[in-house]
C-alpha cells in the first residue's frame, strides 16, 4: 500500500513498450464498484476470491507489466502462478507509507489504528513478497523513475531509455 506500484507500473511499461495492466482496477472494473465497497459489501474471502480469479486471468492473457493488489500474495496458487516470472516487489516503510497516502484513503484492512495495522500486514506478508520476488527494490526516497531504473537494473534491463 503506496508502495507506488501503479505509477512505477506505468513508468515501466512506457520504457519496456509493452502494456500495463493492474489487476485492484481489473476488479474493480468488472464488479463495477470500489474495492472498499466490496469489502464492506461482501467481505474479505469474497473480495480475496476476485483478486485470484483476476490475477489468474491477468496472467494467461497480458505479456506486459502487470501490478497486483498487496494481498494478492496470500493465496498459495497465486504464489504458484507467479514462481518464474520477474516479480519484483516494491518494499516501503511505515514513515513512508504515512507520507505518501495518509493512511487516510478508503483502505479497508486500515481502518483502525492505520500504523499498527500496517506493520502487521506488512510483517505477515513480507515472508510471502520476498518467496515469489525475483527482486526486492526499496521505494522509500525515490522518484517513480528511480524506481523504475533501479527495476530495469535489477532484472538486468538496464539497456531500456529513460
Amino acid at each position: 500500500m503506496g508502495s507506488g506500484k501503479s505509477t512505477v507500473g506505468e513508468v515501466l511499461a512506457r520504457r519496456l513498450g509493452v502494456p500495463y495492466r493492474d489487476t485492484d482496477a481489473d476488479i474493480v472494473t468488472a464488479e463495477r464498484r470500489e474495492i472498499s465497497d466490496i469489502f464492506i459489501e461482501d467481505g474479505e474471502p469474497h473480495f480475496r476470491e476476485l483478486e485470484k480469479a483476476a490475477v489468474r486471468e491477468a496472467l494467461a492473457v497480458h505479456s506486459g507489466v502487470l501490478a497486483l493488489g498487496g494481498g494478492a500474495i496470500l493465496d498459495a496458487t497465486t504464489r504458484a502462478l507467479l514462481s518464474g516470472l520477474p516479480v519484483v516487489y516494491l518494499s516501503l516503510e511505515v514513515d513512508e507509507a504515512v507520507r505518501r497516502t495518509g493512511l487516510n484513503q478508503a483502505r479497508p484492512l486500515l481502518a483502525v489504528n492505520p500504523r499498527r495495522q500496517w506493520r502487521e500486514l506488512m510483517d505477515a506478508r513480507r515472508p510471502l513478497y520476498t518467496e515469489v520476488a525475483r527482486t526486492v527494490v526499496a521505494t522509500d526516497d525515490r522518484t517513480p523513475d528511480e524506481v523504475a531504473d533501479a527495476i530495469l537494473d535489477a532484472l538486468e534491463l538496464k539497456d531500456f531509455p529513460a
